[in-house]
């Protein structure tokens, strides 16, 4: 069932332009930290890159909807692509983070897709640690307008995230 707070006011929904575009903002903020880990197994695939770059461009009003779901569509293509493990991960998380224009409650889906990748790059003793990290920086960059939303939504739909 979706959380109606993600809907967009001209959506009938609450959430405003906004926010929405802060959400989007955060979510590449988020996929962006990881994306080395993508480039290191797929040096000649811009696609998870420019789909960060499209979230931007998204949350800044420079570019429609619709230029945005083709880059998630690109971006969620290159994870099919990749090779199983954390570069996988990153492109997912690129895809959620641009994803967000069309449907803002992709954007939780950025940052943990991000953890996951992180967690299939981790050294398996040190896994949990660099991964609670990340989610920490995840938090602390929450913008404040979408803090209690996007925190919210981790104790609930991702409540696993708490045992970090």
């Amino acid at each position: 069932m979706r959380d109606e707070r993600y809907i967009a006011v001209h959506r009938g929904g609450p959430l405003s332009l906004e926010r929405h575009r802060l959400l989007a903002a955060w979510a590449a903020d988020c996929a962006e930290r990881v994306l080395p880990l993508f480039a290191e197994q797929n040096p000649n695939d811009n696609r998870p890159r420019q789909a960060i770059e499209m979230a931007r461009a998204w949350s800044r009003g420079e570019i429609t909807v619709g230029e945005a779901r083709a880059a998630s569509v690109a971006s969620h293509t290159a994870a099919r692509e990749a090779d199983e493990g954390a570069a996988r991960f990153v492109a997912r998380a690129a895809g959620h983070a641009v994803a967000t224009a069309h449907m803002a409650d992709h954007a939780p889906g950025g940052a943990v897709y991000a953890l996951k990748a992180i967690r299939s790059a981790a050294v398996p003793a040190q896994a949990d640690t660099v991964v609670a990290q990340e989610h920490r920086w995840q938090k602390e960059h929450l913008p404040d307008e979408i803090r209690e939303l996007v925190l919210s939504t981790f104790a609930g739909k991702f409540a696993y995230l708490n045992t970090l």
